[in-house]
């Protein structure tokens, strides 16, 4: 897992492994959308922030980024549950506030960087999982090669009570070697 946790680069785009400095820069980029957070598992607005940021600091199954874009930290992301016997990893956890949201490929070229150095670190698998409502992020996971592999249904009581549906995306890495090449 250890390996997981490196900065990652591709020219005004960072990921920096989520460190104290980060946080109210991140703090105010969650706070950019009041709507988003109705459809993630948790929320990051207000007084539920801290909170979370005691959860992030107390899971240690995650390896958290904070996501820069020209040098200014627009949102977060992470490598969940580094499986490294059976050579999976799931990345999620992603948040990029509007401004950026579609801007210079920013959330793509962000998920190709955790990618390419998941399978670089040894994983053969990655997954996605997607709250059924969020067809932004199901058709973002797409783009990148990822396959629906199903939908788990009622798995998951999102903080506002909301009883959600997962979809589960799987991406192999003879399938992202095949799509670059």
């Amino acid at each position: 897992m250890s390996g997981l946790r490196t900065m990652l680069s591709d020219g005004d785009l960072r990921l920096e492994p989520l460190a104290d400095h980060h946080v109210e820069p991140l703090r105010a980029a969650c706070a950019r959308d009041t709507e988003i957070w109705d459809i993630y598992p948790i929320s990051m607005l207000g007084e539920h922030f801290d909170k979370a940021m005691e959860e992030f600091h107390a899971t240690t199954s995650w390896v958290r980024f904070a996501v820069l874009w020209r040098d200014q930290v627009i949102g977060m992301s992470s490598y969940i549950n580094p499986d490294t016997r059976n050579h999976v990893v799931e990345i999620g956890g992603t948040y990029i506030e509007p401004s950026a949201r579609g801007a210079a490929g920013v959330n793509t070229r962000m998920k190709r960087l955790m990618i390419e150095h998941a399978f670089a670190q040894g994983y053969t698998r990655i997954e996605f999982r997607v709250d059924a409502r969020n067809l932004r992020s199901q058709s973002a996971v797409r783009k990148l090669g990822a396959m629906h592999e199903g939908t788990l249904r009622r798995n998951r009581i999102t903080w506002t009570g909301f009883v959600r549906d997962t979809c589960v995306f799987g991406l192999l890495r003879e399938d992202w070697e095949r799509s670059r090449a």
